[in-house]
């Protein structure tokens, strides 16, 4: 029998808690779990009104992985969900609005996906994401350095740049915006994205071409599309260790001179946030969102 647990006044079966989920480190579920608990008060904003996609890894991540984005079977009554306009037609997704409802999530072992917009108004898009993704033997330290270009760039249009981790081998740039669909959004972010190709030719890349990719970094500017999702900051990875999609600071960006500097796992979290707080708490504030130029 899977133990109950009561959370904030919900009852709650968490299953397998002694089963390995990360191999080469032996991070259990119940870690997993614990890991949750821990950053809720961090986490849980950035899911707040989101709809979630749930890529799941019951297995860990040398099990089968798998995409969840409506409502999976046997969602408790208390979760709440809500209808989400999709080209072939409506669905429903789940909100992650509160402890009980992010433990029974994290219970089905998943990294948390969400949209850059709100379930208040899908049409408006309140985030621009560029996703900084290396081909070897490109790493993390070279998207680094695209960063730092992109902030600039972004600060000459008034928008503030906040980044972290993927929690895989690349890096995340986040800013807060408003007045915009995300048709207008994904339209600057790709030509942010070409003039970044053209200001570091050797070094990046704004189409997805394969064979282009060894050596440079993919600044991908598509996750902007209202339809596509961005790992939630704070989420654990289905990698081979239990790394995290970690805010980290500009300084931290600024000095990265090796892949292993901003490899974040679970461990590393609980600290940061006591000394840093959450890095990204300005995207939750609606006086730091500008307009698009």
């Amino acid at each position: 029998m899977a133990p109950i647990t009561e959370v904030e006044g919900r009852r709650l079966a968490l299953s397998n808690l002694e089963k390995v989920l990360y191999p080469a480190t032996g991070f259990t579920k119940a870690e997993v779990l614990h890991y949750y608990a821990t950053v809720a008060d961090v986490l849980l904003p950035h899911l707040r009104d989101r709809p979630v996609s749930f890529l799941r890894y019951p297995d860990g991540p040398d099990g089968q992985v798998f995409f969840t984005k409506n409502v999976p079977p046997g969602t408790p009554e208390w979760v709440t969900t809500a209808e989400v306009p999709r080209s072939e037609g409506p669905a429903r997704m789940v909100l992650v609005q509160d402890l009980p409802s992010l433990m029974w999530a994290a219970n089905l072992v998943t990294e948390f996906h969400t949209h850059q917009w709100l379930i208040g108004d899908p049409g408006q898009a309140d985030r621009i994401v560029f996703d900084l993704d290396p081909g070897a033997p490109a790493t993390i330290v070279h998207c680094c350095e695209v960063a730092v270009w992109l902030r600039e760039r972004l600060a000459a249009d008034g928008i503030e740049a906040y980044a972290k981790t993927s929690g895989s081998k690349g890096l995340h740039l986040l800013a807060a915006v408003r007045g915009a669909s995300s048709d207008q959004v994904s339209e600057y972010a790709k030509r942010l994205a070409v003039e970044a190709e053209k200001a570091m030719p050797r070094l990046v890349l704004h189409r997805m071409t394969r064979s282009l990719r060894p050596g440079k970094v993919f600044v991908d500017w598509s996750q902007n599309a209202a339809r596509k999702t961005t790992a939630t900051p704070y989420t654990l990875r289905a990698r081979p260790e239990p790394t995290v999609s970690a805010p980290v600071t500009w300084e931290e960006v600024e000095d990265c001179r090796s892949p292993e500097g901003l490899a974040l796992g679970a461990p590393d979290i609980g600290p940061r946030v006591q000394d840093y707080g959450d890095l990204l708490a300005p995207l939750l504030d609606p006086a730091h969102a500008g307009p698009l130029p």
